[in-house]
């Protein structure tokens, strides 16, 4: 297959060559491995890239993944990172609008009809800067014989491959993994992978979210062993009887390769170490098995027990082939029909906040030592809960959470903000996805890689089918879908609000931002027909969140009051060097010569960029520890 450029304007292209979205588990060659904290299996391709940077696609170089073209005068990039956090392109921080309104005249296609289609919308654009992006490597040599994929954890915004000037695929969501087989193009020796990303396509009308617009590779990139026998996906499904001492687990796992002869062990361990599971069966591409259990450990916040799991898989002469190790709780959310929400019996309490991944340093490449900072910060101040605000966040990020008891509303890529308010005002002429049939795919799309890959995580309360995109048919449809694979979360989605036509379609919670306690009283004292959660409220800008008593006070008064998630956690501000001083200062929406920009709107935190706490963290800490749960 030839690339394309024009598939940047075209919403039913948004993944060509990209394989199935599986769990996020990690596959190690021997448990010593896992001991180690390092797979043999995987080799990191982060450090540094050769990039040429172009304004416009028209002034992008031509062939450049071929074999002999010449990339002597390429510039070095490091990856992850983004482009615009290293001397290249413009920094912009936007809230609602799309960031080219004002400039350049777009509609997302086929919003005001099926022949409104828009060539070369965004692939003819004056706007869309493009990096090419040029690595090469040499396989380990313990990857011989292997085939060999390649995971791009996190890529802003169309990306195109190619791997020894052959074309490997395309990929759209930003903020989900991208897999792709390298295996019929690698060759002995050293390989030249090449990567064309551009900073728009038509990902940008559903990726409008609050935030510093970047682009280009800014998460991991691996390269990856696959063994002999693989484990493609592990499917956990811990259930708790309402008595919460019994239960049953369910565990399925796809298996692909040469499967002659072998076998799979299952391992199950306790939180106190003791193994409570150990079957051995043939190892076939799909099994199935369900195991009672007794005197359930539960998972909470209060005490996040977690069992672990061991998937082993052993060849003909009992030599292990693969390891897989996996943490998951057992745990019991249940909505009643009365619309109490409980937790292993507890009334939820989500004392939370919303969290934009962010680093004054790298933006939203965020370190390991940053996001344990935040788990810190978290536990030291009562917070409960984390909205992944507002796409699917760093893999480890789902783990941490699960260790330190952290429930997580766990959003999906999505938000169409500036297609259905303009000016302030609910105009909803164009928006998308709304019910538009052509759009209908790549957001469904979306909802299955969050919930393929995060799956068994058990502080994942909720789903998220994404943020302020209005509402229609195609959100529904997302509602549906993870409604039908999955009956242990509840489903979230505030865009009801704007227009009740689909509140008995989807969303299991009535979620509203920035209601006052009256609002959420009335709402509650007039037959609700769902329990009640803030998505977003108490906006910490300034001196900010005094009366924050009477949103807590509120789980006194209604066992039907969720309570919710603060906007937001962190400032997203960026380290410079100031011009005056020569000190490092950090600077906000507005100060990079951006325009437009939503300016100081991009400091909404309870701590600072630097996490910092701001003396708003005081109030949050005291309300939310009295009734923390």
């Amino acid at each position: 297959m030839t690339a394309k450029l024009e598939w940047l304007d075209d919403p039913t292209v948004f993944r060509i060559g990209k394989l199935p979205a599986h769990s996020d588990h990690t596959v190690y060659h021997s448990a010593a491995e896992i001991t180690q904290g390092e797979s043999s299996l995987i080799s990191s391709l982060d450090g540094t890239w050769r990039i040429h940077f172009a304004k416009t696609p028209a002034e992008r170089l031509l062939n450049f993944e071929d074999i002999n073209f010449n990339t002597e005068n390429f510039d070095d990039i490091q990856v992850p990172g983004h482009i615009e956090l290293q001397n290249f392109g413009q920094i912009q921080y936007i809230n609602t609008l799309y960031p080219w309104e004002g400039k350049i005249y777009r509609r997302p296609p086929y919003a005001l009809g099926t022949d409104k289609t828009y060539p070369g919308i965004f692939s003819d654009a004056s706007d869309n800067t493009v990096g090419q992006y040029v690595k090469t490597f040499n396989l380990p040599e313990n990857f011989n014989g292997h085939d060999v994929h390649i995971q791009f954890d996190g890529v802003e915004e169309a990306m195109y491959i190619w791997l020894n000037g052959q074309f490997i695929g395309y990929s759209e969501d930003s903020f989900s993994r991208a897999e792709f087989d390298l295996t019929p193009y690698l060759v002995a020796g050293e390989n030249k992978l090449a990567v064309e990303v551009f900073k728009y396509s038509t990902a940008a009308f559903i990726e409008d979210q609050d935030m510093f617009r970047f682009s280009g590779i800014f998460r991991s990139v691996n390269l990856i062993a696959i063994p002999q026998v693989n484990v493609v996906d592990v499917h956990l499904k811990p259930v708790v009887a309402a008595d919460l001492h019994s239960g049953d687990l369910s565990i399925g796992l796809t298996l692909a390769g040469d499967l002659t002869d072998t076998t799979a062990q299952i391992t199950v361990n306790n939180p106190r170490g003791e193994t409570v599971l150990d079957r051995t069966v043939t190892a076939e591409q799909h099994i199935q098995l369900s195991e009672a259990f007794d005197d359930i450990a539960l998972w909470s916040h209060r005490q996040p027990d977690l069992y672990e799991l061991t998937i082993t898989i052993f060849d003909s002469d009992k030599q292990i082939i693969a390891v897989v190790p996996y943490n998951f709780g057992f745990r019991r959310l249940v909505k009643d029909d009365d619309n109490r929400v409980t937790i292993n019996g507890v009334p939820l309490h989500l004392n939370g906040v919303n969290r934009h991944e962010w680093s004054p340093v790298g933006g939203r490449n965020v370190t390991l030592d940053e996001m344990e900072t935040d788990i810190e910060i978290f536990k030291e101040n009562n917070i409960n809960a984390v909205r992944t605000s507002h796409y699917p966040n760093q893999i480890p990020w789902y783990g941490m959470c699960d260790e330190a008891g952290i429930y997580m509303m766990a959003e999906t890529n999505l938000e169409s903000h500036g297609s259905w308010q303009k000016m302030g005002a609910v105009e909803p002429s164009y928006n998308i996805p709304g019910s538009i049939p052509e759009w209908l795919d790549v957001v469904l799309d979306r909802a299955k890689s969050n919930f393929e890959q995060f799956k068994n995580h058990p502080s994942i309360l909720f789903w998220s089918l994404g943020n302020e995109s209005y509402t229609g048919d195609n959100t529904v449809a997302m509602d549906q879908y993870f409604k039908s694979v999955d009956d242990s979360r509840l489903t979230h989605y505030e865009g009801i609000f704007q227009n009740r036509v689909d509140e008995d379609r989807m969303s299991d919670v009535e979620s509203r931002m920035y209601a006052s306690p009256a609002d959420i009283k009335d709402y509650l004292s007039n037959n609700p027909k769902k329990p009640y959660l803030n998505c977003e409220y108490m906006h910490s800008m300034g001196n900010s969140v005094g009366g924050f008593d009477e949103y807590v006070q509120l789980y006194d008064e209604f066992d039907t009051y969720l309570g919710g998630f603060i906007w937001d956690y962190i400032d997203q501000a960026l380290y410079v060097t100031d011009e005056v001083t020569g000190k490092q200062v950090l600077r906000y929406g507005g100060d990079f010569d951006e325009r437009h920009s939503d300016y100081e709107f991009s400091g909404d935190g309870i701590v600072f960029a630097n996490r910092q706490p701001k003396p708003a963290i005081q109030e949050v800490s005291y309300y939310y520890g009295r009734y923390d749960n």
